[in-house]
This record gives structure tokens, C-alpha cells and sequence, in this order.
């Protein structure tokens, strides 16, 4: 049996779309950080980085499906931050978004990372959104990177 080992992919060639939601925007704008560094580390040129806003995590599948459609980028970072409150809205937003996202990644076979936080209080999203090892932001740019390499691979066979 042969593993399929994962080799550092070289990010000069690819065009990478970031979709922020602005709500919450303390917390995306650490996670839009975060995922800009990792993809400056692996090689992705910043002017090859387009960073689309929306108004919250609910935008994000459209805005991502119009993105994968016009097949201008290797893939898509999606980053939000859904806060969990008194009401239901959590739930219906969080899996709303997942799932819409999720929709669009296997419906036009386009990486997209999910770097949308769903967390109990803005105190757990400040952590995740932070300048460290701990930023989801920077570890979802991590996954697309490897994800799009692997698939590369994939399609060289």
C-alpha cells in the first residue's frame, strides 16, 4: 500500500480568495490576518490574494459559489465568526453557513477552507483570532494550501 505523502506546494503560481464577513469584525479581521500570513509562507504572491467582504457568515456560500464559478482561483478561504446568543439565530446561521459552504466545495470541486468559528462567547473568538499558533484563520490557509497540493497531485496521475 502506497500513502500519498503530502510535498510542500509552492504558492507563486496561485490565486487565492479570501470571503470575510465584516460582522464581528474585531474577530475576522485577526483571522483574515492570520490566513494572509500563512499564505505569504507558502509562497502565495499578496498581489495573487483577493479579499472579498460580506456582511456576515450567511454571505459567505453565495459569494463563495460566484467566486468557484468564474474559476479565477485555485481556492477559497472563508472566514466569519458566529457567536452563539440567547436566541436560535446561532444555530440557524452556523449551520446554514456550514452547510451552504460545504454545498459549493463538492458541487464545483473547488477547495474551499472553513475558517468560520462558531463559539459560545466573543471571549473564545478573541483566542481563535489571535497572532499566534492558536489563529484558525492562519490554520485554514494551512488546509487549502495542503488540500489544493494534493489534489494537484491527484490530477498529475
Amino acid at each position: 500500500m502506497k500513502t500519498n505523502v503530502f510535498k510542500k506546494l509552492d504558492g507563486k503560481k496561485l490565486k487565492i480568495a479570501i470571503v470575510q464577513a465584516r460582522f464581528n469584525e474585531v474577530v475576522t479581521d485577526g483571522l483574515k490576518a492570520g490566513a494572509v500570513a500563512a499564505l505569504k509562507e507558502a509562497g502565495v504572491l499578496e498581489k495573487n490574494i483577493q479579499i472579498l467582504q460580506v456582511p456576515g457568515a450567511f454571505e459567505i456560500p453565495l459569494v463563495c459559489k460566484k467566486i468557484a464559478l468564474a474559476k479565477k482561483f485555485d481556492g477559497i478561504i472563508a472566514l466569519g465568526a458566529i457567536i452563539k446568543g440567547d436566541t436560535a439565530h446561532f444555530e440557524y446561521v452556523a449551520g446554514g453557513t456550514t452547510t451552504g459552504i460545504m454545498g459549493v466545495m463538492l458541487e464545483t470541486v473547488t477547495p474551499i477552507a472553513f475558517g468560520v468559528l462558531t463559539t459560545e462567547d466573543k471571549k473564545q473568538a478573541e483566542v481563535r483570532s489571535r497572532n499566534d499558533q492558536s489563529n484558525k484563520g492562519k490554520e485554514a490557509a494551512s488546509a487549502l494550501i495542503e488540500t489544493i497540493g494534493v489534489i494537484k497531485n491527484i490530477e498529475k496521475k
